[in-house]
C-alpha cells in the first residue's frame, strides 16, 4: 500500500485539474455561440471533448494496465496545457471576433482551430481519467472507497461546478482568450503536483504484451460481471440524457431567461453546492439504505430534475433544481464507482474500467448531437422557446422509463453481490 501521506497530494491535483475542466464547461460551449448561433453547430464544440472517450477508451484500458499510471496521469496533464496554451493563442491571434451567424460559422478557421485543441483536450481527458481511478485504490484500504470517493468528488465539485464556471464566465467576459490560457497554467500546476507525488504505480508487469488478449481479458470480466454490465448500461443511456440537457441548456438560459455568460456561471457555481454535499453526504446515504436502494432513488430523481427545468422561472429556481440533480449524481458515482474499484482485480482495473467508460461515456456524444438536431428539427414549426425545452421533455422521458426498467435489477444485483 501507497502510504496515506500521498492522497491529499492527489486530490489536490484533482481539485486542480477540475478547476480547469469547471472554467472549460462554459469556455467551450460559449465560445460556440460567439462563433455560430446554429444549435447543432454549437453542439460540436463539446462533442468534440467527449468524441475521444468512444474512440480512446479501450486503448486507454490497455495502457494504464502496462504503465505507472502516476507517469501517465502527468503526460496527460502536460499535453492539455499544450492544447489550451494553443487555444488561447488561436482566439489572441483572430481578435476581433466576427459576430456569430445564424447558419454556418463566423470564423471557419478559429472553429476549426479550437475543435482541433479540444480533440487533443479530450483525449489526454481519457487516458488521464481513467489512469487516476486506478490508483485512488492504491491509496486506501477498500473499506474506506466510498469515503475517498466522496471527499475526492466534493473536492472535484468545488472546482468543477462551483468555483470553475464562475471563474470561466468572468474571464472570457473580459477577456476571450483569458480562459484557455488560465487553463493552461492550471493543467501545468496540476502535472508539478503529480510529479512530486512518491512511489510507482504500475501494474504487475506481464511476461507477454498482445493487445487483443489484453482487451479481451477486460471483455471478458466485465460480459462475465452481470451487476457491472447493468451499471455500465445504466450509466451511459444516463449519460447520453444528461448530455441533451447541458448542451440545450447553454442556449435556453440565454435566449429563454435572457442570462449572459456571468450569470450563467454564477448559477451553475450555486448548482454545485447541491454536489459538494452529495459528496459528503454520499457514504452515510449508501450505509443507510444500502448502495442499491440508493442508486435506485438516485437515478429516479435525475428525471424529476430533467422535468424541472423548463418550469424554472428563473435564475435562481434553476439553480436550485441543477443543485438537486447534482446532489443525486454524487450518490450514483460513489455507488457505482467505489463498486467497481472493489471488485475489479488490480491488473485489470484499468482494461476493464476502460470498457465500462466506452459504454458509460462513449454515449455522450449521441446525446449532445441527439439535441442539437432536435432543437434544429424542431425550429421551423415551433416557437423557439418551445424547441429549446424539447431536451429537457426528452431527457426526463428516457431517464424515467430507463429506471422504471432497471429497478428490480439493481436490487437484485447488490443484493446478490454482498454490498
Amino acid at each position: 500500500m501507497i502510504p496515506r501521506s500521498q492522497l491529499p497530494r492527489f486530490i489536490i491535483a484533482s481539485g486542480v485539474t477540475n478547476l480547469a475542466d469547471g472554467i472549460a464547461v462554459v469556455v467551450w460551449a460559449w465560445m460556440a455561440t460567439l462563433l455560430t448561433r446554429d444549435p447543432l453547430l454549437v453542439a460540436l464544440m463539446p462533442v468534440a471533448l467527449r468524441l475521444p472517450w468512444f474512440l480512446f477508451a479501450l486503448p486507454a484500458g490497455i495502457i494504464t494496465d502496462r504503465v505507472d499510471r502516476k507517469r501517465l496521469i502527468l503526460s496527460m496533464d502536460i499535453l492539455r496545457a499544450i492544447a489550451f496554451g494553443m487555444a488561447a493563442l488561436s482566439v489572441l491571434l483572430s481578435l476581433p471576433l466576427a459576430p456569430p451567424v445564424e447558419n454556418g460559422t463566423a470564423m471557419p478557421g478559429l472553429f476549426a482551430a479550437l475543435m482541433s485543441c479540444a480533440l487533443i483536450v479530450g483525449t489526454a481527458e481519457v487516458f488521464r481519467d481513467n489512469a487516476a481511478q486506478t490508483m485512488l485504490p492504491a491509496l486506501v484500504p477498500h473499506d474506506q472507497l466510498e469515503k475517498a470517493n466522496g471527499r475526492l468528488w466534493s473536492v472535484e465539485l468545488v472546482g468543477n461546478t462551483l468555483l470553475g464556471p464562475a471563474i470561466g464566465a468572468f474571464l472570457i467576459a473580459a477577456l476571450v482568450w483569458l480562459p484557455f490560457a488560465t487553463n493552461a497554467v492550471a493543467f501545468a500546476l496540476a502535472a508539478f503536483l503529480i510529479l512530486g507525488m512518491k512511489g510507482t504505480f504500475a501494474p504487475e508487469k506481464r511476461a507477454t504484451r498482445d493487445w487483443r488478449a489484453e482487451l479481451g481479458e477486460g471483455l471478458g470480466y466485465l460480459r462475465d460481471a452481470p451487476l457491472l454490465r447493468l451499471l455500465a448500461v445504466i450509466t451511459g443511456l444516463w449519460n447520453l440524457f444528461d448530455q441533451m440537457v447541458v448542451i440545450a441548456l447553454v442556449l435556453y438560459v440565454q435566449e429563454v431567461l435572457g442570462l449572459g455568460a456571468q450569470a450563467y456561471g454564477l448559477m451553475l457555481a450555486a448548482a454545485a453546492f447541491g454536489g459538494i454535499a452529495g459528496g459528503f453526504c454520499a457514504d452515510s446515504i449508501v450505509r443507510r439504505l444500502g448502495p442499491g436502494r440508493a442508486a435506485q432513488w438516485a437515478q429516479l430523481f435525475s428525471a424529476v430534475t430533467f422535468i424541472a427545468i423548463p418550469f424554472a422561472p428563473n435564475a435562481i429556481a434553476l439553480a436550485v433544481i441543477l443543485a438537486s440533480f447534482e446532489f443525486v449524481g454524487l450518490v450514483w458515482n460513489t455507488v457505482s464507482v467505489s463498486y467497481r474499484q472493489r471488485t475489479i482485480p488490480n491488473a485489470l482495473l484499468g482494461r476493464v474500467n476502460s470498457v465500462y467508460r466506452l459504454l458509460a461515456w462513449g454515449m455522450m456524444p449521441i446525446g449532445l448531437l441527439m439535441s442539437g438536431a432536435l432543437v434544429s428539427g424542431a425550429d421551423p414549426f415551433l416557437p423557439r422557446d418551445t424547441a429549446l425545452t424539447l431536451p429537457f421533455i426528452v431527457a426526463a422521458i428516457g431517464v424515467t422509463l430507463l429506471s422504471l426498467l432497471t429497478w428490480r435489477a439493481l436490487g437484485r444485483g447488490f443484493s446478490g453481490s454482498g454490498e
